[in-house]
């Protein structure tokens, strides 16, 4: 089983999720990550939240790439609809660059009505918008010397971007998906699959089962680690933590499904997602979803703590294999 980070720095403005930390602390827990060998990192992207959310992921894993050494720097993800196609190839080539071929370039097409109203963009048109996007973002990275495009949103004459990314043909693409044909899509296309903190285990087991399906069905090579599964990581060590625990739970999904304007966990005690509780229950989780065909795993800490992915490191990811032991030492 392999671990990486899921999430983005918070400026000190934000208030109700408990992580109200600013981007230098954050830039110090992804070079405390990258030093105890966590795999990769997806930062998020969003806007007009209020919430002191990242809105420039790919500024931000620039940054990191010069700070890090091995971990790898992925988007979670760039919604095209709200991005020239262009700039974003340029951007994420050159990010690829800099990183020495670290990046993981995260899309989807978005699904919180209010940015799309905030850039004045119909949220009906999210698909139509992300679908030519992928097409001029291909082009771009894959046409030999220059290309032109003429679509219903973008329009390009005798253009070539540069630089070429370093990952050849192009950094591992990856999509958000969540809904059965969604899932089958990303497969069917040629992505590797995100999914959210919020399902269930079963439901990510159904998920997962979905995507390696499709990919069989349609002659593509599966590899477990083609899928990232987001889960919350609340780990304590007393039973006098378990609570507070509990409530910062509580507290994440609210704010989430208000922003999202989606669905919530019933009762956080039934809430089976996160991966909270002594280390031995965080063990038994990931278990779980290890039977399940889950091998690849992106925490999302509340609190973005050093010291909590120390201890994870030394008391967790020594169950999942010598490599893991190596990396936490």
């Amino acid at each position: 089983m392999r671990f990486g980070l899921f999430g983005g720095a918070r400026t000190k403005r934000a208030v109700g999720l408990g992580d109200s930390h600013g981007y230098q602390d954050f830039i110090e827990y992804v070079q405390e990550a990258d030093r105890l060998g966590f795999h990769s990192l997806f930062m998020v992207e969003h806007h007009f939240t209020g919430q002191g959310q990242v809105s420039a992921s790919m500024t931000l894993l620039a940054y990191l790439a010069a700070r890090t050494q091995r971990i790898r720097l992925g988007t979670a993800v760039v919604v095209l609809p709200w991005h020239n196609p262009i700039l974003v190839a340029e951007q994420a080539a050159t990010l690829d660059l800099l990183s020495g071929g670290r990046f993981d370039f995260g899309v989807g097409k978005g699904y919180r009505k209010s940015e799309f109203e905030g850039f004045c963009i119909p949220i009906e048109e999210a698909t139509e918008r992300f679908d030519e996007a992928m097409e001029v973002i291909r082009r771009a990275w894959t046409s030999e010397g220059r290309f032109s495009h003429h679509g219903k949103r973008w329009h390009y004459d005798n253009v070539v971007v540069e630089p070429e990314p370093l990952q050849r043909p192009h950094p591992p693409l990856w999509l958000a998906a969540g809904s059965p044909e969604s899932i089958r899509r990303a497969a069917r296309d040629g992505y590797n699959l995100l999914l959210d903190q919020l399902a269930s285990v079963e439901q990510i087991i159904e998920r997962v089962a979905i995507f390696r399906g499709e990919c069989e069905r349609v002659g593509r090579s599966y590899d477990p680690m083609m899928v990232g599964v987001t889960r919350a990581l609340q780990m304590f060590h007393t039973e006098a933590e378990r609570q507070a625990a509990l409530e910062t739970r509580r507290r994440v999904v609210s704010v989430i499904g208000d922003l999202a304007k989606g669905p919530r966990a019933a009762s956080v005690e039934e809430d089976d997602a996160p991966l909270l509780g002594l280390p031995e229950e965080v063990i038994a989780r990931l278990r779980r979803l290890e039977a399940g065909g889950v091998q690849n795993i992106l925490l999302v800490d509340p609190n973005a703590s050093p010291a909590s992915l120390r201890a994870f490191a030394r008391e967790v990811m020594p169950a999942f294999g010598p490599s893991q032991a190596a990396a936490a030492e």
